[in-house]
């Protein structure tokens, strides 16, 4: 399928209303077989469409597309208010189909970003989780972006980054929903002890080099039902506990500026006085843990993490910091 085909008929069917095959065909110029062919491509990326003989095709739910020039005017909003310059506000891409966020401004280093650069996308065609885990992601209900940052004094800049990103995460739910998350070390967050969103950071460079880093939030906001079974862990969505109707392209303008003032204050001032705020949400502060680095399983308590952003576990009375890489933290029951 054409992109700009695919565009057309996302479009057409956002509102949500009947739309005649028969006039798809007609405004783009295609067979209504083909429409038929193209529509069942969209069903298989997550788009729930149905057809009834007379009426044409009809999403069962209607569909809130980001707008780039919505999310640009937000923001700019924000920096009139702050007094902020426009031109600091950050580049800003919208792509409706895409591998990955993370894999599309990785492939752009070092030349074809600029730090603040931020990738949104309706969907992942190859969307990544932690550890080489297949990240969901349905078209058009959840939110998957993308963040390039550079890392001027070399890779040490990226202790704690996952941390930073996941108070930005608390700081833009809250402020847009007024649901308070919780977080899960070293990058998850949960809501009633559950998956809400998580982070992938990749980075490229030398320890002491300026260096390269990309954020990546994948958010669920609004799960379909057929895209939810596909996940192995226990998940849940946003709109399930907010009683606002959530605004994807207000919550992705909020990410977007409350994810850049976090890496500003962490550039400035270190992790430090982040501390307080991430053990007041911490999910898994002083509770009993097991920490699953491949086969071996530590069993232990958790008492917070330190000022690199390292887990503080405590063994048999003795407190040790571990570092993130290929672990994987759960409650121990």
């Amino acid at each position: 399928m054409t992109k700009t085909v695919k565009e057309h008929l996302v479009k057409s069917l956002a509102s949500g209303q009947f739309v005649s095959g028969q006039l798809l065909g007609e405004q783009l110029g295609i067979s209504r077989t083909a429409i038929a062919k193209h529509i069942k491509v969209l069903t298989e990326i997550g788009l729930d469409i149905y057809s009834v003989t007379g009426k044409g095709y009809k999403l069962a739910q209607p569909l809130y597309l980001l707008e780039k020039e919505i999310i640009i005017n937000l923001l700019a909003d924000e920096a009139n208010q702050q007094a902020a310059k426009q031109s600091d506000l950050p580049l800003i891409e919208v792509h409706s189909l895409i591998d990955s966020t993370n894999d599309y401004l990785m492939r752009r280093l070092p030349n074809q970003v600029s730090s603040g650069q931020v990738c949104l996308a309706e969907y992942q065609s190859a969307g990544r989780g932690r550890r080489g885990r297949q990240w969901i992601s349905p078209f058009g209900s959840q939110i998957y972006l993308s963040m390039y940052w550079y890392l001027e004094q070399g890779l040490s800049g990226a202790m704690g980054l996952s941390l930073v990103t996941a108070l930005a995460v608390s700081d833009a739910v809250k402020a847009h929903s007024n649901v308070q998350v919780q977080l899960k070390w070293p990058n998850d967050i949960y809501l009633d002890g559950v998956k809400l969103a998580g982070i992938l950071i990749d980075l490229e460079g030398q320890a002491l080099e300026p260096s390269h880093c990309v954020i990546g939030i994948g958010l669920n906001l609004h799960m379909p039902a057929a895209a939810g079974k596909l996940i192995e862990q226990k998940w849940t969505d946003l709109q399930s506990h907010s009683k606002v109707k959530i605004d994807r392209n207000g919550l992705s303008a909020q990410l977007i500026s409350c994810l850049r003032k976090r890496l500003q204050q962490h550039q400035q001032v270190g992790l430090v006085p982040m501390l307080e705020e991430w053990h007041a949400h911490d999910s898994f502060l002083n509770k009993r843990v097991k920490l699953m680095t491949g086969e071996r399983v530590t069993h232990g308590i958790c008492r917070g993490v330190n000022n690199q952003g390292a887990l503080l576990l405590e063994v048999d009375g003795q407190v040790k910091p571990v570092y993130g890489g290929e672990v994987s933290l759960r409650m121990d029951e």
